[in-house]
């Protein structure tokens, strides 16, 4: 090093020489945080591709009482699909389940979608739905009450 710095001394004004030295060491920096870890240097921050795909989950629930709501927003925020079907469940407490539910995939981000009579689809952020489904029943007034 010291023949080197001789030289650059020899050729190089003061100025140029501490500009050229700053260039220098920081592409030695570079080159150091550029370089791939060696075992045992260190951890590694390579993550790999099977352990970022995970399986989604789509959970059908009947539920019986309005205190069942939150597990189904337990779902929603474990980020879970729940398609929930009211058919058994007393009208007034099925719109207070899908208000519910409606606020909850609201917090999300998410989105809620009535896919035939009193059955709703509730998605979180992480899942997109596309397409539609006409509902068609004997019974319009059903339709009209959602």
């Amino acid at each position: 090093m010291g023949i080197i710095k001789k030289f650059k001394n020899y050729f190089l004004d003061e100025e140029e020489y501490d500009d050229y030295e700053e260039e220098y060491f920081e592409e030695e920096e570079e080159e150091e945080i550029s370089k791939p870890l060696q075992k045992g240097q260190g951890k590694q921050n390579v993550v790999s591709l099977q352990s970022v795909q995970k399986s989604s989950k789509v959970v059908l629930y009947e539920p019986r009482a309005y205190a069942e709501a939150q597990e189904i927003a337990d779902h929603l925020k474990s980020r879970r699909a729940v398609v929930v079907n009211l058919q058994r469940i007393p009208h007034d407490q099925a719109k207070r389940i899908v208000d519910f539910l409606s606020g909850t995939v609201y917090a999300i981000g998410g989105d809620i979608q009535q896919v035939g009579t009193k059955i709703f689809l509730c998605t979180p952020d992480n899942v997109d739905v596309t397409g539609s489904i006409s509902i068609v029943s004997d019974d319009e007034s059903s339709i009209k009450r959602w």
